[in-house]
């Protein structure tokens, strides 16, 4: 089955830096489109970043535009986001996604059939 596994959350002062990887197992990782969400307690949901799968175009939220590259090594079925400058208000819980089929629709969650657990960034001032 597909599992996709996230790490690389941490505590980091702000303006600071992190990389997240998510690791894929159990699908052919270069047919899947692949996303980055993340939930802050008492929020809804919110896209953050994607990857497309042939192309390897990359789509941002506008809030994390200029500060966080999202990029995906199809050799070792891992995609990665790197954070850069980092803000308190990106204190959250950060989860990884994929799905064959979201091509103009990759901020959309509901797209996606496949999640990991998730990873805990939290960014002091």
């Amino acid at each position: 089955q597909v599992q996709l596994v996230e790490s690389g959350g941490g505590l980091v002062q702000a303006g600071g830096s992190l990389r997240l990887s998510c690791a894929a197992s159990g699908l052919i990782f270069s047919r899947y489109y692949m996303g980055w969400f993340r939930q802050a307690p008492g929020k809804a949901r919110e896209f953050v970043a994607a990857i497309r799968r042939s192309s390897g175009g990359t789509v941002y939220a506008d809030s994390v535009k200029g500060r966080f590259t999202m990029f995906r090594d199809n050799a070792k079925n891992t995609v990665y986001l790197q954070m850069n400058n980092l803000k308190p208000e990106d204190t959250a819980v950060y989860y990884c996604a994929a799905d064959p089929r979201v091509y103009g629709r990759e901020n959309q969650g509901s797209e996606y059939d496949y999640w990991g657990q998730g990873t805990q960034v939290t960014v002091s001032s």
